[in-house]
């Protein structure tokens, strides 16, 4: 017995074709993969996908409107354009018109650009970390983080979703290109297309450059016939400046509320693409003109600057800012925290500028800005 089962193992060791039968793995059965990632990267490849040219991952979060700028700045901090945030809809108008419901969550998005795998996942656990901080506190509702991949050649497909039409003031209305609507008789109508540029109608920034651009625009500012101080010098329709004009929809409404001439400068490329296409979706390829840039622009001055910024950029570039406005025109800056709103101010204010106006909304801020004559 003892002989016979040295000489089985024997036998074994010396044959590499025999079986183990310790082994109960079926031979034929493919490889097992490799450790994959878990959580939101569980289902997706990124060395793979970093092969496609043009792919990006998108990171979004469900969150209460309170908590929308603390999730806003953690994914910040791993995407290098920034956030997006879509807030929640009512649907009204027969579903043909839709209204920001603060009751229901936003859903903060980010996109990071698939060219460093490894990186793009530490960025992504580190992103997850801090969500988890945050969450711990269980102030407001935080969703958890999902991921996933984004082409450059579908963005906009991937984008249609989340865009209704929307009413902005008494008279602006935001219609995405591929969505109809009914227009009342003073309906200002801006069909536009996001492509992948930021400034949709969607934010509160948004909203608020556009209520303060009807403001002025119902005081004559933008299309001529001021009754009150900073109109144009003749009367007429205003120059306008729309420094980071993202996707063009403060220019295009700038335009259409009357203002003769817009200049939207960039420093992205995709968004002077975006401006240009919207333009001419709006038959204003003669009143408005795109091209990279940033304050000062080099053309100025201008009877009125749009600036739908952040804090820290308005403060940076404030002396950019006045160089491009003429005595007596206006600054409509807005991207303003309620807490940074007095830096903000006395950035502008040291470089003898003066507030007139405010807007709120939210946490958010944006302010009409004169320069005296």
């Amino acid at each position: 017995m003892s002989d016979g089962s040295s000489g089985a193992e024997g036998s074994d060791a010396s044959d590499p074709t025999a079986p183990d039968s310790s082994d109960t793995s079926d031979p034929t059965a493919p490889e097992a993969p490799a450790a994959t990632d878990t959580g939101p990267l569980a289902d997706i490849d990124l060395a793979a996908a970093a092969a496609i040219p043009g792919t990006w991952l998108e990171l979004s979060v469900a969150a209460d409107h309170e908590a929308v700028e603390a999730v806003s700045e953690i994914l910040s901090r791993a995407a290098p354009g920034g956030t997006s945030v879509e807030p929640a809809f009512e649907l009204v108008e027969e579903g043909l018109v839709a209204r920001v419901d603060l009751a229901r969550p936003a859903m903060v998005r980010a996109h990071l650009p698939l060219l460093d795998p490894i990186a793009v996942r530490d960025a992504v656990g580190r992103v997850e970390r801090e969500l988890g901080h945050l969450q711990a506190f269980g102030l407001r509702p935080i969703g958890d983080l999902a991921a996933s991949l984004v082409y450059e050649a579908d963005w906009a497909n991937a984008w249609k979703a989340h865009f209704p039409v929307l009413r902005i003031g008494r008279r602006i209305v935001i219609r995405p290109t591929w969505r109809r609507h009914r227009r009342q008789p003073d309906d200002v109508v801006l069909a536009l297309d996001p492509g992948m540029a930021f400034g949709t109608g969607l934010h509160p920034t948004t909203r608020l450059c556009l209520a303060a651009l009807e403001s002025l625009a119902d005081r004559g500012l933008l299309g001529g016939g001021a009754s009150d101080d900073g109109g144009t010098p003749d009367g007429g329709p205003a120059r306008v400046l729309d420094v980071g004009s993202g996707s063009g929809i403060l220019s295009i409404a700038a335009a259409l509320l009357g203002a003769r001439e817009v200049l939207a400068v960039d420093v992205d490329p995709i968004a002077v693409e975006a401006t240009a296409a919207n333009a001419r979706r709006n038959r204003l390829a003669r009143v408005i003109r795109a091209r990279e840039g940033s304050a000062p622009s080099g053309e100025g001055p201008f009877d009125v600057v749009l600036a739908n910024l952040i804090a820290s950029l308005l403060i940076t570039l404030a002396d950019g800012l006045v160089e491009d406005l003429r005595p007596g025109g206006t600054l409509l800056a807005s991207g303003v925290l309620e807490n940074r709103e007095a830096a903000v101010v006395e950035a502008f204010e040291v470089r003898g500028l003066v507030v007139v106006e405010r807007w709120t909304e939210g946490d958010w801020v944006a302010l009409e800005v004169r320069r005296p004559a």
